[in-house]
């Protein structure tokens, strides 16, 4: 998914093992979530962790015959606490990176994810030419840096948010003339009415963006995930909890 800026020399500093049983041995898997990602994890009006990657989660526990827990954590707080243990994975829409994975492993990807402009629906938007448009992004994500890279100087005037909600916020009341931003979260925000007047232009862009679960390395718990995962997609199971929320396959 985007990818959010993480405490990656924290977690080259924090090294120590712990002889502890591993999580394949264990009776329970506990996941971690952030739970500030609708429709893939949020907190309902009853304070219970919701959404795809917690569905799955589930599934996946399900598969393995394990008992399942899922976890809020802090984004910053994710991959550190998996390496001290504090859980056992981390399903969180997390972006395969190679500065990732000098950390931790991953499992195959679990869904993949694309970047769309949004903007008004009585407006045209050609991407080719934005040339004079203000487009939005927020900032330490893919979708920020496309813009900078690619269409900074081509007279793009770049607004950079500390929050997905602010871009929102700003593109609803007219700051904005579009808005690049990860296409499953924002087909969530479509569907809310104050982004019932908006929609996604043009086609999507493919950034190669693969999600996956995070482990700890070498943890055989991966190997287990990434049959369960299989599994799930091979049974009909990743379907029906991808059409929960989704009319179309993410995978």
């Amino acid at each position: 998914m985007k990818l959010r800026t993480s405490l990656y020399a924290l977690c080259l500093a924090v090294g120590a093992s712990f002889a502890i049983a591993t999580p394949a041995a264990a009776e329970t898997v506990r996941f971690a979530t952030e739970g500030n990602l609708a429709p893939f994890e949020y907190v309902d009006a009853n304070g219970e962790l919701q959404g795809f990657d917690v569905d799955i989660a589930h599934a996946l526990c399900e598969q393995m015959q394990v008992t399942c827990e899922v976890v809020a954590q802090d984004w910053d707080g994710l991959i550190p606490g998996l390496k001290v243990h504090k859980f056992d994975a981390i399903i969180a829409s997390m972006s395969i990176t190679p500065e990732r994975q000098r950390v931790v492993d991953f499992t195959q990807r679990y869904y993949s994810n694309v970047l769309a402009f949004v903007a008004p629906k009585a407006d045209t938007l050609d991407r080719d030419n934005l040339k004079d448009k203000v487009i939005g992004a927020q900032r330490a994500t893919i979708s920020a840096q496309i813009l900078e890279d690619d269409y900074a100087d081509q007279g793009v005037e770049v607004k950079l948010y500390d929050t997905q909600d602010n871009a929102y916020i700003d593109l609803a009341n007219g700051r904005l003339d579009a808005l690049l931003t990860d296409k499953y979260p924002a087909y969530d925000w479509l569907k809310a009415p104050q982004g019932q007047a908006f929609e996604f232009k043009g086609d999507d862009i493919d950034i190669n963006d693969r999600i996956g679960i995070a482990v700890r390395q070498g943890d055989p718990l991966r190997e287990r995930l990434n049959q369960a995962i299989q599994d799930i997609i091979d049974n009909g199971t990743y379907a029906k909890i991808n059409a929960k929320y989704f009319p179309f396959s993410i995978y």
